[in-house]
């Protein structure tokens, strides 16, 4: 799966293709319809399915205080759209130049000019150009203009409402992953650096793995069953977010207990899927009665990464 950052730089054989504009945020069931889409136009052309996203993305530069936390960075949206068959996704940088093209300085420049694309694919609430002026009628008349193929796709649902990156995370930041996880293509994932912490879990004998600098949304407050990713190896993850009332700390941490691993992950990147919200986060009358929780929560842990295997 390839990412391209400069257009100035693209491969031939990423022109003349089927494109799909749009910030893809987690890349969710809906998205996968569209990139189910897509791939059937780039087929129909003979074409590549490419992806087209911003970087950041445009709220951030206009509106930063009213940006939400991103659900997925750049590498990990390109791995999960790689999984549904996209051949490249171009992740442009966004900037005031951008910002300022109208809806038909922007599909003349980029979509006409420099992506050559023969056929596009956008959900009905697609917006585009200075102020958001452009939507699907506006880009109708110009793929019409180009004779360029447009296709939209209807939103997708479940459980009477439409799927968003919206909803997912706000499912997220409740704690209800499992219900995002089958709203997405994929288990939600965070990522972090290890860094050291007061080694509390390995004196009663859970060591755990402190994450920090993780730049996505984080789940609620609670102890979660997942995997944990690093280097290639995978492990059934007991993660714990929050603080260690027990102890009387009241700092967020995020500590992950990983099954089976030996060793130290001391200033390397975990990853972390979430499988499942165990219980929530509460004090403890005393250390041994942590110790019983934390035997049943990594038993809980186990199965349900059996489960999910």
């Amino acid at each position: 799966m390839r990412i391209i950052r400069d257009l100035h730089q693209l491969p031939a054989d990423l022109v003349q293709g089927a494109i799909a504009i749009g910030n893809f945020d987690g890349v969710h069931q809906g998205h996968a319809r569209i990139v189910e889409r897509l791939k059937a136009q780039a087929q129909r052309l003979s074409g590549p399915a490419v992806v087209f996203t911003f970087d950041p993305h445009p709220v951030r530069l206009l509106r930063p205080k009213e940006a939400p936390a991103p659900l997925t960075w750049t590498e990990r949206k390109a791995e999960l759209l790689g999984e549904l068959g996209v051949d490249a996704l171009i992740a442009y940088h966004t900037d005031a130049d951008l910002l300022a093209l109208s809806p038909q300085a922007f599909f003349q420049r980029l979509i006409v000019e420099q992506l050559q694309a023969q056929a596009m694919v956008e959900g009905p609430n697609f917006f585009f150009g200075k102020d958001r002026a452009g939507d699907i009628g506006v880009l109708a008349d110009l793929c019409q203009a180009a004779d360029m193929a447009l296709e939209i796709v209807d939103p997708y649902q479940a459980g009477g409402e439409f799927i968003s990156s919206s909803r997912v995370r706000s499912l997220i930041q409740t704690g209800d992953v499992a219900t995002a996880a089958q709203f997405l293509t994929r288990p939600y994932r965070i990522r972090g650096l290890v860094t050291h912490g007061a080694q509390r879990g390995g004196s009663i004998g859970f060591p755990t793995a402190n994450i920090a600098a993780i730049d996505t949304v984080l789940p609620a407050p609670g102890v979660y069953a997942g995997f944990g990713r690093s280097g290639g190896s995978v492990w059934p993850a007991a993660v714990n977010i929050g603080p260690n009332p027990t102890f009387g700390e009241d700092a967020l941490k995020i500590e992950a207990h990983l099954l089976g691993f030996e060793g130290a992950l001391y200033g390397e990147v975990l990853e972390v899927d979430f499988l499942q919200r165990l219980r929530d986060i509460r004090p403890f009358e005393s250390v041994d009665a942590l110790k019983a929780q934390l035997t049943r929560d990594v038993a809980a842990t186990a199965e349900c990464c059996r489960a999910a295997s």
